[in-house]
């Protein structure tokens, strides 16, 4: 499994940084965003080290569907229940900050900070 030993989100699979989890299996990690837009905001990562989307293959895609099919769960077992928002910012003009895929999951009653 690849790992960047300088990558944010690498440390945290690792258990370098610590983070507030809300579910883990053997390829994916899910914890809440320390600055969350949302009342519940969460972070969908790979546990595999991949910057941005645009690095995607297509041996990725069964990843990526699992991130996307994931996402309602936790939101229903996070309490949401009118609605989510998920999103995935990849590159500097997408306003992708950490050079780690990842899928922001929003949701919560209204209003919230951002989005």
């Amino acid at each position: 499994m690849s790992h960047d030993p300088n990558c944010i989100f690498c440390k945290i699979v690792a258990g370098q940084i610590p983070s507030k989890k809300a579910y883990e299996d053997p390829e994916l990690l899910v914890f809440h965003d320390i600055n969350p837009w949302a009342p519940v905001h969460v972070l969908i990562i790979p546990k595999q080290h991949i910057a941005t989307h645009y690095e995607v293959q297509a041996e990725h895609e069964a990843l990526l569907g699992r991130m996307l099919g994931l996402a309602p769960r936790l939101m229903r077992d996070l309490g949401v229940v009118n609605g989510f928002r998920t999103l995935i910012n990849t590159g500097p003009d997408g306003r992708q900050e950490v050079p780690h895929l990842h899928m922001h999951v929003m949701g919560g009653p209204r209003p919230w900070l951002k989005g």
